[in-house]
């Protein structure tokens, strides 16, 4: 393996771009696609976890070999979701700080696309799009495909539906003559026939170890919960991460939305993130997450894709997903960039028969974090509605008379008293209304 991109044939000003950000190591997925895009011929399918590097592995030698004489639209990058497509659009652009005479667009859906067909006017040698928004570009004839030397395909795997119904539209307006390059963190069934529709008869597979690198540094875990103290086993864990950046997953947008709305009345730092809200919405939430002013997204598996942070401590299936793929991409999210990360699936009991199935087919090992006790459950309750109390801004249209009258039923009582008081009386609340669980035990006192 290459120690360095310059021995892999990378221009020396794309190596400098590199440098400047702090990139100087290649990955293993960089290592072997990189010399074969750059020296061969054929068409290529890297197999490779989100995370290992693959925007870097077709990116710099897609750069190195533009044209800048040239002003067609020499290289089509296709992404499943917008959010994805800007982060492809971003480190591209980055990769070519140097060469400022490349132009890079980002054509994705989700945004007005009026000021996108204004842009494509401008002479464009790389556009990254959503396969659904250059479909309806190519309809509109606003963007000219035909002398593309290069088609890549991202995260395959994670647009197999959409590629399916609308892939024959685009390979139509490109060259026969052409290179392709998929890239995919699994290698399923719909995903080799997608290789066999479209990709030349001879291919170059290259696959990173997804059973040994795709895992590195993540320590999977699974807690064992009843239904109705899920939550509550959730919330714990997560007073636990305080300060750290992490992603919860659900099935659902349904089961995102109920989440985030209790864990909003709990005062978390969290945002949701699905497919139905609307792109500035989704946007806005992406960019307090980036800039750490969120440190919880609560997402389902499709509305996670393009999610490029490097610091997410942890991730959680809420749900388990139901594909061996999809847990790989979730677990993803984590440990990236060599840093260490934490995938806990929070589970019932008739789950745990599931996990070793995962293990075999991932080549991962479990383990099983103990469930937080009922005190420690409780205790932690009381922290979060003491949290609730403090962040809570005071009423407006609560008259002067109602106050002092309060005022002087506590008048007697010191601020240790009345705390005492308050969290008697909400702890008794709790009790009355919580179903008892088994190994309830005495309240210590402090």
């Amino acid at each position: 393996m290459a120690n360095k991109f310059k021995d892999l044939g990378v221009d020396h000003l794309l190596v400098k771009a590199l440098k400047a950000l702090d990139i100087s190591v290649p990955t293993d997925i960089q290592s072997k696609v990189i010399p074969l895009m750059l020296n061969q011929k054929e068409d290529v399918v890297g197999v490779a976890k989100t995370g290992t590097g693959k925007t870097a592995a077709f990116g710099l030698p897609l750069l190195q070999q533009i044209d800048t004489t040239n002003n067609d639209i020499q290289a089509i990058v296709l992404a499943p979701t917008r959010e994805l497509g800007q982060q492809i659009y971003k480190n591209l652009s980055e990769f070519a700080a140097n060469i400022p005479a490349i132009s890079i667009t980002s054509t994705c859906g989700g945004i007005p696309i009026k000021p996108q067909i204004e842009r494509l006017k401008v002479p464009t040698h790389i556009v990254v799009a959503t396969p659904g928004r250059l479909i309806d570009l190519m309809e509109r004839k606003a963007v000219a495909i035909s002398n593309a030397s290069y088609l890549v395909l991202d995260e395959a795997d994670e647009m197999v539906t959409i590629l399916k119904e609308g892939l024959d539209t685009i390979v139509a307006g490109l060259p026969k003559k052409r290179r392709t390059f998929l890239f995919t963190a699994t290698l399923s069934g719909e995903i080799k026939q997608l290789v066999q529709n479209y990709l030349a008869k001879k291919v170059v597979h290259i696959e990173v170890d997804m059973k040994t690198l795709g895992h590195q540094g993540i320590d999977h875990q699974y807690v064992v919960v009843q239904p109705e103290e899920k939550l509550n086993v959730l919330m714990h864990f997560l007073s636990s991460k305080e300060g750290q950046r992490g992603i919860i997953f659900c099935k659902t947008k349904a089961a995102v939305n109920k989440l985030a709305k209790n864990l909003a009345i709990n005062k978390f730092s969290s945002g949701a993130l699905h497919g139905s809200l609307s792109q500035p919405i989704r946007d806005r939430i992406m960019d307090q997450f980036r800039a750490g002013h969120i440190n919880i997204l609560i997402a389902t598996d499709l509305a996670a894709r393009g999610i490029d942070v490097k610091e997410i401590e942890y991730v959680v299936q809420y749900h388990l997903p139901d594909t061996f793929d999809a847990y790989v991409h979730r677990s993803g999210r984590t440990a990236r960039a060599g840093a260490k990360g934490l995938s806990l699936s929070v589970i019932q009991q008739e789950e745990v028969a599931d996990m070793p199935d995962l293990e075999d087919e991932l080549g991962i090992a479990f383990s099983e974090m103990p469930k937080a006790d009922a005190l420690s459950i409780e205790e932690n309750n009381t922290k979060l509605w003491a949290k609730q109390i403090f962040k809570t801004k005071p009423s407006q249209y609560i008259s002067e008379e109602l106050k002092t009258s309060v005022k002087t039923i506590f008048h007697h009582l010191t601020k240790d008293e009345l705390i005492e008081k308050l969290m008697a009386h909400h702890i008794g609340q709790t009790k009355t209304t919580a179903p008892k669980e088994d190994g309830d035990r005495k309240r210590k006192k402090r």
